[in-house]
């Protein structure tokens, strides 16, 4: 079957990716071979592909094919992730565009919807990733939802609630008031915004005193329940054991005394809002002091707000200004800048607010999985290795999980209540099993189901997928089957460093309460994708390339080469079009090549050239001392050096060089050896590529001519070790020097390659003629002769101290010549006087580092070799 002139992407990938389906090559059953597991980190159900995404899962399917072609069982389990607060969020906005409010929905009416929305985007980032090459075994395909997903959920709250790790609790929690839930301190972006301070005065009680408070929120004075004071502030004695007035609602409340106050922030003193801030519920507390809540769920102004009851706390901000400055009280108002909270998923401002919720005690859980990654034996490395540190300090400073969410998707908390106290509750896996327990708690053998209420709330989403490389498995139901015994501990992860403590950590915890062992060994994290002006790529900005397009228009190998040449571990990727070019022009070199060597006529009646023989020997050391390189990159997870590794090799060795080397002159056959030959290390080659390139890579294996095999690339075996003359590749990159000389008079001297020229080499390095066939023929030499001294009237160059010449062929301007080579012996000449200059400086020479003292040495070197061989042509035309 011929080769088409030009590689048509679309179609290849289409049929390619279907073959693999088709032959069930991604699949993966338990069997003796070792296995290789990958997890995917599950995408939102209702995302679309983006340039995160590219990155992340082009570096897993690299791994996974690499794996395959070692031998491995390769298992890669794919999957969504329900994403509680941005699927409700969009369902929610669904619902409102019909003219339905979520609150007059009933639970099951509005999962309804939800799932809904869920089957008709829930399959489109992944029929994206097919689109990538992505090589997951679909079969295995997990939603965090699905329902046996979510009985291993549910199982896990209860045994943990069962070993007193968790449990309910009155605290203060991150509110977000657009999605109307409760969030951990980890989904909190803390931003810096300016602001106003706020100073006002508090009249004092059965006086005409006034105390001035700053504040940059005033809208919750109608919280304030005491004012405090520093006990060492001698500003403030007077008021002791005094009250203030609160202004416009005028509630009396106490002036207090704690070391919490800082003397220098605002006027020295606090107004404590124990409702509406961590540190004031400490303050409250600590001195029994009353609480107000005075938001509604969505953060506006309840009916303690008085006048500006439902009005948004950030217009309640500037009305409240306005009163207080109407009746005489706003003193002044000051820029500020401070720290703000904001949702992580809504990018809402944060309100603390006190709730009931439920929260997993983590100070012992926590310690395994520190000892894990930070301890003697490492059992789980994080790829790069700085991010230990913050590993560190996350999990050493780890506060209880708040596990609950006040949201209808995700898996409803499996707390039922009897009754209307706070512990009037049991907790288990069904409705029935809770209603034995209820009868025995109460001791009331009455009770019904229809006497028991389920627990409103859901579970965070993270308490789902911190099971994930168990629970793909079926590990928690079923701790014992052959999958989870075979599967797990997984290989690797790959994810991004912003869910380190989110997702990580929390699966290394899982991982040690429920298997007593690691879920991974090694966690490679990618950097954040941003464009050449390294902002962080957003639709908001407009900076984030199309993935889909990026597909159409480079091929989806183009991009995935063009995504790993920039992208080292742990370091932010600066996402560059024309490297997606870079990759497109890369398959293209690869195709023509092969395109060349299928152009070629084989004979079995001609020898072997000396010059082929020696070329393949060298490219085939060239190959394995290669290879040895990128096995050290993938061990240490530097998959763009890997790539480079590759690129140069197959692009300047085999394409620049080896082809070049054995190439049959113009119309002549290539003997059979010298083809079969390359044809064996082109096989190789697309091995080494096929990980980074499956698409073009599967589709040249199978055009390859007279090489009947069963199996396809995908499932080939990766290039085996094998012996290195490294005598041989010092040796070429002798006889490369040597050739570029050649090249170079030809050009420079205009002499067509087709002429062929005489040369003469005194050689004073005593360098081996190994290789002298190959520059015969890559110079199209008439011979090459070893003289004692040089050749006059003869062009001329030197490589390290060997000097080559070239008679002159056809007319030369010599004046010209002799001026160009003066003016650049002058130049060299000055350029030597100043590296000497410098390495006669005793000072640079001893404290300059010592490689850099080398490379001025090597300058020098290079210089009066230069210098010698310029004298010699300038002697040598007279």
């Amino acid at each position: 079957m011929s080769i088409p002139s030009k590689y048509d992407a679309q179609q290849v990938e289409n049929k390619w990716y279907d073959y693999w389906m088709t032959h069930n090559y991604f699949h993966s059953e338990p069997d003796d071979r070792e296995p290789y597991t990958i997890v995917i980190p599950p995408p939102n159900v209702t995302g679309i592909l983006h340039m995160g995404h590219m990155l992340n899962n082009t570096i897993q399917d690299v791994l996974i094919r690499r794996a395959r072609l070692q031998g491995k069982n390769a298992c890669w389990v794919p999957g969504t992730d329900h994403a509680s607060i941005a699927t409700e969020a969009k369902v929610v906005a669904r619902l409102k565009e019909q003219g339905i409010d979520k609150n007059d929905l009933s639970r099951d009416e509005f999962l309804k919807h939800a799932w809904d929305w869920t089957h008709e985007y829930g399959g489109v980032i992944l029929e994206q990733l097919k689109k990538l090459g992505c090589s997951c075994d679909w079969d295995r395909t997990k939603f965090t939802m699905d329902d046996d997903m979510s009985e291993a959920v549910i199982k896990v709250f209860v045994d943990l609630y069962n070993k007193g790790l968790i449990y309910r609790g009155y605290r203060m929690v991150n509110w977000d008031p657009e999605a109307k839930t409760t969030l951990s301190d980890e989904e909190v972006i803390h931003e810096e915004r300016q602001g106003n301070l706020y100073y006002i005065n508090y009249k004092i009680e059965g006086s005409d005193d006034t105390l001035t408070i700053a504040t940059t929120r005033p809208e919750t004075i109608f919280g304030d329940t005491a004012i405090c004071i520093n006990p060492e502030d001698e500003r403030f004695t007077h008021l002791r054991g005094k009250k203030a007035i609160v202004p416009i609602c005028n509630r009396v409340i106490p002036i207090i005394e704690d070391e919490y106050v800082d003397l220098e922030f605002g006027t020295g003193c606090l107004k404590v809002t124990p409702a509406h801030d961590e540190n004031d519920k400490n303050l409250g507390d600590k001195h029994n002091l009353e609480v107000i809540d005075i938001f509604h769920e969505d953060a506006t102004l309840n009916s303690y707000g008085l006048q500006f009851e439902g009005q948004d706390r950030f217009v309640a901000r500037k009305s409240v200004a306005k009163e207080l400055e109407n009746i005489g009280v706003l003193v002044k108002t000051e820029t500020h800048i401070n720290k703000v909270g904001t949702s992580e998923r809504t990018k809402a401002v944060i309100e603390p607010r006190l709730s009931d919720q439920w929260f997993l005690k983590m100070e012992e859980l926590v310690k395994p999985a520190i000892e894990a990654v930070l301890g003697e034996n490492n059992d789980i490395q994080l790829f790069p290795k700085k991010f230990e540190n913050t590993y560190r300090h996350w999990m050493e400073n780890i506060r209880d999980w708040n596990i609950s969410r006040q949201l209808l998707w995700g898996q409803q908390i499996p707390a039922y209540y009897y009754g209307e106290g706070k512990e009037d509750f049991v907790v288990a896996e069904s409705i029935n099993d809770a209603l034995e327990l209820a009868k025995s708690k109460t001791n009331n053998q009455q009770l019904t189901a229809n006497d028991l209420r389920q627990e409103t709330d859901a579970l965070d989403t993270w308490f789902s997928s911190w099971l994930w490389p168990m629970s793909v498995f079926d590990g928690i139901r079923n701790p014992e089957n052959d999958d989870i015994k075979y599967y797990y501990p997984t290989n690797d992860l790959v994810t991004g460093p912003d869910i380190l403590f989110f997702w990580v950590a929390r699966m290394i915890i899982a991982g040690y309460e429920y298997k007593g062992e690691m879920p991974f060994k090694n966690v490679y994290l990618t950097g954040l994708v941003r464009d050449k002006q390294r902002r962080k790529m957003s639709k908001s900005l407009g900076n984030s390339p199309d993935a889909l397009k990026l597909i159409e228009e480079y091929s989806a190998d183009g991009v995935r080469v063009g995504l790993l040449l920039s992208s080292a571990a742990g370091n932010d990727l600066l996402f560059d079009e024309s490297l997606c070019q870079q990759g497109k022009g890369f398959g293209n070199k690869i195709w023509n090549a092969y395109r060349l060597v299928d152009g070629w006529e084989v004979s079995e009646s001609i020898e072997q050239p000396e010059a082929s023989k020696i070329a393949i020997s060298w490219y085939e050391s060239k190959f394995q001392k290669a290879l040895i390189e990128i096995e050290d990159h993938f061990s240490k997870y530097r998959l763009s050096d890997a790539l480079m590794a590759i690129y140069k090799l197959i692009y300047d060795d085999f394409c620049g060089w080896l082809l070049e080397m054995v190439k049959p002159a113009y119309q002549q056959p290539i003997d059979a050896k010298t083809y079969n030959a390359i044809i064996a290390i082109f096989e190789d080659n697309l091995k080494i590529v096929h990980p980074f390139m499956p698409f073009l890579t599967e589709d040249l294996w199978h055009y390859i001519k007279d090489r009947t095999r069963e199996e396809a690339l995908i499932v080939a075996s990766w290039p085996a070790a094998k012996p290195i003359n490294e005598t041989l590749i010092s040796e070429f990159d002798f006889a490369s020097e040597v050739i570029s000389g050649i090249r170079t008079i030809r050009k420079e001297k205009n002499i067509a390659f087709k002429d062929a020229i005489g040369f003469s080499v005194i050689n004073n390095e005593k360098s081996s003629t190994t290789f002298d066939a190959i520059i015969a023929k890559m110079g199209n030499l008439e011979a090459i002769d070893y003289v004692d001294e040089a050749v006059e009237g003869a062009l001329t160059f030197r490589v390290k101290s060997n000097e080559y010449f070239v008679p002159m062929v056809g007319a030369i301007d010599v004046e010209a010549e002799i001026k160009k080579l003066t003016e650049e012996l002058n130049y060299t000449e000055g350029f030597l006087k100043s590296v000497q200059k410098k390495l006669s400086n005793e000072r640079f020479v001893n404290n300059a580092p010592e490689q850099v003292v080398a490379s001025e040495k090597k300058k020098e070197a290079d210089a009066l070799a230069k210098i010698e061989t310029l004298k010699t042509s300038l002697a040598s035309l007279g």
